[in-house]
């Protein structure tokens, strides 16, 4: 279809329109609208779709799909701005991007973004992704009167899983020390984080800051029902008056004990109210691992340079893949990385990251024992080995993404 015929009037009602900057280069959107929609979409350019969406025409717009690759990212602004467009006309946004930074993504999600499908386009993803913005959430007209309905605050923070590949690859670590540059990035303007510690049996994160767990998390892990802004923030301890942490329970529960449904209330509570929610991970695959990387904005894997961590990478992938899932979410996090001098190490990263077909976007180097010694002390590294190479590459990762949240944040204000 050409833009043209998406204001005819002797067509079918437009219900939904693809937006890119030539749709020919998305075939396989193409074919998914078709099946999706039949002859009710038309497709638009990004010069043209802000016109079009203040035109009567689009009265019944219920969603668009802008599709972008690694080229559109110099187009970033323009594409905020139709997302913003079709916000304030209540449109929905779908996002399918090829090989666009994690960065973009991230500014293009909290623009206003509602779902993210990756291209070249998973079975049946597309259906789904249109299915899930389309419904309608059931709230009781009394609600709004209800102080109990008001359970969420009116944030929408960025949501960070760090999952460990393989034991030892220092998943808690990078999620406790990202969560608390993130914390410190702005002296003037300090973002609120919250780090959630969901490895229910052996979570260290209250380790690593030498906080006490409380029975208080058991209670609203199992009653997420009934949870609201109040018994949120009860449940947390702060670290440093600037970082909110959610602890592992006191004692070892099974991770099957808590629900996808609880896992989803528990970030959605926790994005309403931080700008950042940083997760730590099990290890351990369970049910609810798909709503965490379902909901996630970016979701940091970590390995090391080793069988494992390549053998149960292939795993993770396949079994993704095999579900449908957003596989293209993860960002590789290799740690004890080897130095700038090390030739022969560099070149087996490059074989690793060609056999197992990903991108290795973060490197942290080999502490050495000064990192072990700062976990023991139960504090952040910047607190006690300020100058370590490891503390470094963290800091240079929450600088990265503060900043896509200033950019998304200054555009939302202009």
């Amino acid at each position: 279809m050409s833009s043209s015929q998406a204001v005819q009037s002797d067509t079918p009602p437009i219900v939904a329109c693809t937006i890119s900057r030539d749709v020919q280069n998305f075939d396989l959107l193409i074919e998914d609208m078709e099946s999706a929609l039949g002859d009710s979409w038309g497709d638009l350019n990004f010069e043209d779709a802000n016109a079009f969406l203040s035109q009567p025409e689009a009265a019944n717009l219920q969603f668009v799909t802008i599709a972008m690759d690694a080229e559109d990212e110099n187009n970033l602004h323009a594409i905020t701005e139709i997302i913003k467009v079709a916000k304030s006309a209540g449109v929905k946004v779908i996002l399918i991007a090829e090989d666009v930074s994690p960065s973009a993504l991230h500014q293009l999600l909290r623009e206003g973004g509602d779902e993210f499908v990756p291209y070249p386009l998973p079975e049946n993803e597309l259906a789904k992704a249109i299915e899930r913005v389309l419904i309608e959430p059931e709230v009781p007209v009394a609600a709004a009167n209800d102080p109990k309905a008001k359970k969420l605050g009116d944030k929408h923070g960025v949501i960070i899983p760090v999952h460990g590949i393989a034991g030892g690859t220092g998943a808690t670590l990078v999620a406790v020390n990202l969560a608390w540059e993130l914390a410190n990035i702005d002296k003037k303007n300090p973002p609120k984080v919250c780090l959630l510690d969901l490895d229910f049996q052996f979570g260290t994160a209250a380790t690593y800051l030498d906080l006490p767990r409380r029975e208080a998390v058991l209670e609203l892990l199992t009653d997420t029902e009934s949870m609201d802004s109040e018994a949120f923030k009860q449940a947390l301890l702060s670290y440093g008056d600037k970082l909110e942490v959610l602890t592992s329970p006191t004692d070892m529960i099974p991770l099957d004990m808590i629900t996808p449904e609880d896992i989803s209330r528990l970030i959605e509570m926790a994005a309403s109210h931080f700008d950042f929610v940083v997760i730590d991970m099990p290890s351990t695959m369970v049910e609810w691992s798909q709503t965490v990387l379902e909901m996630a904005h970016v979701y940091f894997a970590t390995i090391e340079l080793d069988m494992r961590s390549a053998q149960n990478t292939l795993r993770l992938k396949r079994a993704l893949q095999t579900e449908d899932l957003p596989f293209s979410k993860i960002r590789f996090v290799l740690n004890r990385a080897p130095g700038f001098t090390d030739l022969n190490g560099k070149g087996r990263v490059k074989r690793l990251s060609e056999s197992l077909g990903i991108s290795i976007e973060v490197q942290l180097p080999d502490g050495g024992k000064p990192v072990l010694q700062s976990a023991d002390h139960g504090a952040p590294m910047s607190e006690t080995i300020a100058k370590n190479p490891v503390r470094k590459e963290i800091l240079k990762l929450a600088k990265s993404i503060h900043e896509v949240g200033l950019v998304a944040d200054a555009e939302a204000a202009s």
